[in-house]
């Protein structure tokens, strides 16, 4: 089974006339992923099997990155990709610090509290501003929102997919 892929950008434009793409980034750590000779994964719109390609070169311009791959040297060669992921596969993901989380590994966990209570399982992260908010869509199909601060947020496990929180008062 193929291992699943994580978008890294979404390549949005052309810039220029020599081959360059203007790309979005979708990660936390553009200047690995768009460094020289990075090997990414182009995904077409049309559903054809990804497709590897090498940044030759890249730079942070207007909220963006200019992307140079290697052996496209013309507009006309990358026209076609507008629209595309540029998706990298999960073992070449980068190691976070200790306490640190990608969403895919909390998305799908179990929620205890510390009282032994099963509230559900984790749906979405919403990131509204100071701290993340965890969606735990409990049995009977009602939301919780847990905040992911040190006083709620007790252990995140993400091998056995459960978080121990504990609820202050009001949370639910």
């Amino acid at each position: 089974m193929p291992q699943p892929l994580m978008n890294v950008g979404k390549i949005v434009n052309t810039h220029g006339i020599k081959g360059e793409i203007k790309v979005l980034p979708h990660t936390d750590f553009p200047e690995i992923r768009f460094a020289k000779n990075t090997e990414l994964l182009l995904v077409q719109e049309d559903g054809k099997a990804p497709m590897p390609v090498t940044v030759e070169s890249s730079r942070f311009h207007k909220n963006m990155y200019i992307v140079k791959l290697v052996g496209y040297d013309n507009i006309n060669e990358v026209e076609k990709f507008k629209g595309s992921m540029l998706k990298v596969t999960q073992d070449e993901i980068v190691e976070l610090p200790e306490n640190e989380f990608y969403f895919h590994q909390i998305v799908g966990c179990e929620v205890v509290t510390d009282e032994g209570q099963d509230l559900g399982v984790i749906t979405e992260i919403l990131t509204p501003g100071a701290n993340d908010v965890w969606v735990v869509k409990s049995r009977d199909g009602k939301s919780v929102l847990i905040p992911y601060i040190d006083d709620v947020v007790l252990d995140v496990n993400v091998n056995e997919k459960k978080v121990l929180v504990h609820l202050m008062e009001g949370l639910l």
